[in-house]
């Protein structure tokens, strides 16, 4: 299981950086490999990935999610994939995004992609493209806004 922990601090304010966040169809603008998200539901997406030249599809449900906090999901077929990004206010214009995420590589070149460290500088890289794409001008934006729903973490995620 490959696992990795990064983090990256936007100048725009945290309300504006989750709702950009929340945006998850427009995931493809940053994320390199991100061929397309669908949200189905509040609770589920429908992930279109291309990692060195192979085309894998997933769903994945989001298992917590709290407006201008935090966003948790779990893949729930295809790909073994988990993660958690929280978002942390520096000061009134200034916004720490912490991410994890765990993930099974696939294949050859997945696994040595992950070994070499390849992963980590390609999520580095696109947290990168997020804060440029967040810190742009409003009309960089999107002009609405992201979900501001609230998903509760299951009970029995925790063992309560």
């Amino acid at each position: 299981m490959a696992e990795l922990t990064d983090r990256i601090d936007v100048h725009a304010p945290i309300s504006a950086v989750y709702a950009l966040w929340t945006r998850f169809e427009d995931f493809p603008k940053f994320m390199r490999g991100v061929e397309s998200v669908t949200q189905q539901s509040d609770e589920m997406l429908h992930w279109v990935v291309s990692i060195a030249g192979v085309e894998r599809e997933f769903d994945a449900r989001i298992t917590e999610q709290h407006p201008d906090e935090r966003v948790a999901w779990q893949s729930v077929d295809g790909e073994t994939h988990a993660g958690v990004v929280t978002f942390h206010r520096v000061d009134d214009d200034t916004t720490r995004v912490m991410l994890q995420m765990d993930w099974q590589p696939h294949g050859a070149v997945e696994q040595v992609g992950q070994l070499l460290g390849i992963d980590d500088l390609q999520v580095m890289r696109d947290l990168h493209r997020f804060k440029e794409l967040a810190e742009g001008t409003p009309s960089d934006r999107a002009a609405d806004s992201g979900w501001e729903g609230d998903i509760e973490r299951p009970s029995d995620s925790t063992g309560s």
